[in-house]
């Protein structure tokens, strides 16, 4: 059997339209007019006002007390009330919104403070422990977490007693069952549950006895 030599081979490619030549030139095309589009797009966020990324003022508004700050957008609550205000009682822990070391309550909400952002924290009243109690004094929740031995390491503690407060302001009359799952988002290293558990109880019943002298 011979084989025959194919008479194309060694040619120069002949000028002129070739289906491959459009498939080239099609798909140059579309990513052409996509960039053209993508860039068209982004002009109006170019243009928008937005903050940073250098530092900008921030007014806070926390324990009663408005509080003048230059921090990135991108500080949360929790760096500015450590980094920025030395109010080191909400502790930085996990950073990523899951131990509850760094509850504060903001517009009477529980939040991580981990989880929030400086900047969108304006407007809003913010409590940390610092400002519980007067000067000298424990609030009722403060005192039966001592009463009750509900701190071991003391880390956690803080944040347990901000989210026990938060708990109690709108539940001021829970059962065991209810604290349990009420708290549910704080961890303790040192497992001291029942004491945290116990002094919530406590707490509750002196908190109704003094809103009712």
């Amino acid at each position: 059997m011979s084989l025959r030599k194919d008479p194309d081979v060694g040619k120069k490619p002949k000028a002129g339209f070739s289906r491959r030549g459009f498939i080239r030139g099609v798909g140059l095309g579309s990513g052409a007019v996509g960039i053209l589009q993508t860039e068209a797009q982004a002009e109006p966020v170019a243009a928008a006002n937005v903050a940073g990324p250098g530092p900008v003022p921030v007014t806070l508004t926390i324990n009663g007390k408005p509080v003048k700050l230059n921090v990135e957008p991108r500080v949360t609550l929790l760096d500015a009330l450590r980094d920025h205000l030395d109010m080191t009682g909400a502790k930085k822990v996990c950073d990523r919104g899951t131990c509850g070391s760094c509850t504060v309550i903001m517009a009477g909400k529980v939040v991580y403070a981990c989880s929030v952002l400086a900047i969108d924290a304006q407007g809003k009243p913010i409590q940390t422990i610092e400002g519980l109690a007067p000067a000298g004094r424990l609030h009722p929740v403060e005192a039966a977490f001592v009463n009750n031995d509900a701190q071991q390491c003391g880390f956690c503690t803080p944040g347990f007693v901000m989210a026990a407060k938060g708990f109690l302001d709108s539940n001021p009359n829970p059962t065991m069952d209810q604290v349990k799952a009420g708290l549910g988002g704080n961890l303790c290293r040192c497992g001291t549950y029942m004491g945290v558990r116990k002094a919530v109880l406590e707490a509750a019943k002196q908190m109704k006895g003094a809103a009712s002298a």
